[in-house]
C-alpha cells in the first residue's frame, strides 16, 4: 500500500471516527473517579468490557469500509488510535505508587499490571476481528488467505519463526523503551523518573517501530507479532529488574515518583495501544525501505 495523499486521508478518517466513538464518547466507560489516577482495566468492569468489545468490533468493521479498498491495512489502526487517546488522558503511573508506602503493596501492584496488557490487547483484537469480518463480506486490496497459506502457517517452521519474532520484538522494544523513555537529565542511571506523556507516546511508538522493522526485515513477518509482544514487556522487565530487594530499597529510600526502569512508568494501556501503532509503522517502513533498496540498486 502506497502512502499517497488519499491514503493519508483514509487514515485520518479512520482515526477520527475511532477517536470520536471510543476515545471521546466511550470515555466514561474507563474514566477513573479521580481524574489524576491512571486508566486501568479494573475501571471498566464486566458490563463496560462487553460494550467496549462491541464498540471496538464496530469501529474495525466500519473502518474497513471507510478506508476501502485498503481497509485491511488501515482499518486496524482505528482502535489503537482511540485507546491512545485514553492513554493520553490518563493520569500517570506515579499516582499509583505515591499511594503505596509498603514494598509488598508495590509488588502486588506490579503483579496486577503484568496482566493488564492482555485485556487491552483483547480490545485491539476485537477491532481487528471487525476488520476481518468486513473483509469477508467485501474483499479489498488484500486478498483473503488461501488454504495453502493457512497450512503453511501451521507448519513447525512457521511456529518457530513466530517464537523468534516474539523474542526479538520483546528484546528490542524493551531496550529502546529504556532508551527513548529515559530522562537524559537524570543523574542516576538506575533511577528513572516519571516520563511526560509526550515522551511516552514517542518512546513506545518508536521502540515498537524498531522491533517491527527488524521482524519484517529479517523474518518477513507482519506487524501482528511485535504488537503481540506488548503483553510480554512488563513481565520480562519485572523478571529482570523488579526483585524483592529492589522494591524494598525504592520504597524505603526513594520518592514514589522514581522507578527502577522507565518501562515501569508506562501504563499497560499506553504500551498496547501505542505499541500496536508503532508495530504497523515499523512494518510499512521496512516495506518502503526494501522498495527503495530494490529500485536504488536497479538504477
Amino acid at each position: 500500500m502506497e502512502l499517497s495523499w488519499i491514503n493519508k486521508v483514509r487514515i485520518a478518517l479512520v482515526a477520527g471516527f475511532a477517536i470520536v466513538v471510543i476515545g471521546i464518547l466511550a470515555w466514561p466507560l474507563a474514566a477513573p473517579e479521580d481524574p489524576l489516577t491512571p486508566v486501568r482495566a479494573s475501571n471498566v468492569g464486566l458490563g463496560g468490557t462487553v460494550v467496549l468489545l462491541a464498540l471496538a468490533f464496530s469501529v474495525g468493521f466500519a473502518g474497513y469500509f471507510i478506508a476501502w479498498p485498503h481497509g485491511r491495512e488501515i482499518g486496524i489502526l482505528g482502535v489503537p488510535f482511540a485507546l491512545a487517546v485514553w492513554g493520553g488522558r490518563s493520569g500517570p503511573m506515579r499516582t499509583l505508587t505515591q499511594a503505596l508506602d509498603e514494598a509488598i503493596e508495590r509488588e502486588a501492584l506490579l503483579g496486577s499490571l503484568s496482566f493488564e496488557p492482555f485485556y487491552w490487547l483483547l480490545i485491539v483484537a476485537a477491532g481487528f476481528a471487525g476488520v476481518l469480518a468486513a473483509q469477508y463480506l467485501r474483499p479489498g486490496s488484500q486478498p483473503a488467505l488461501t488454504k495453502a497459506q493457512i497450512k503453511s502457517y501451521l507448519k513447525p517452521a512457521f511456529g518457530a519463526n513466530i517464537a523468534i519474532a516474539l523474542l526479538v520484538a520483546t528484546l528490542l522494544a524493551h531496550f529502546f523503551l529504556g532508551v527513548f523513555a529515559r530522562d537524559l537529565t537524570a543523574s542516576d542511571n538506575h533511577v528513572a523518573p516519571q516520563p511526560a506523556v509526550g515522551q511516552i507516546i514517542f518512546a513506545v511508538i518508536a521502540a515498537f517501530a524498531v522491533a517491527a522493522f527488524a521482524v519484517k526485515k529479517f523474518l518477513d513477518l507482519s506487524y501482528l507479532w511485535p504488537a503481540l509482544a506488548s503483553i510480554l514487556i512488563i513481565p520480562f522487565a519485572k523478571t529482570i529488574y523488579y526483585r524483592a530487594e529492589t522494591i524494598q530499597e525504592f520504597a524505603e529510600t526513594l520518592p514514589a515518583t522514581s522507578f527502577p526502569r522507565p518501562i515501569f512508568a508506562i501504563l499497560p494501556l499506553q504500551l498496547v495501544a501505542l505499541g500496536a501503532l508503532g508495530s504497523v509503522l515499523g512494518y510499512w517502513i521496512a516495506i518502503r525501505y526494501d522498495y527503495w533498496r530494490k529500485h536504488e540498486s536497479a538504477g
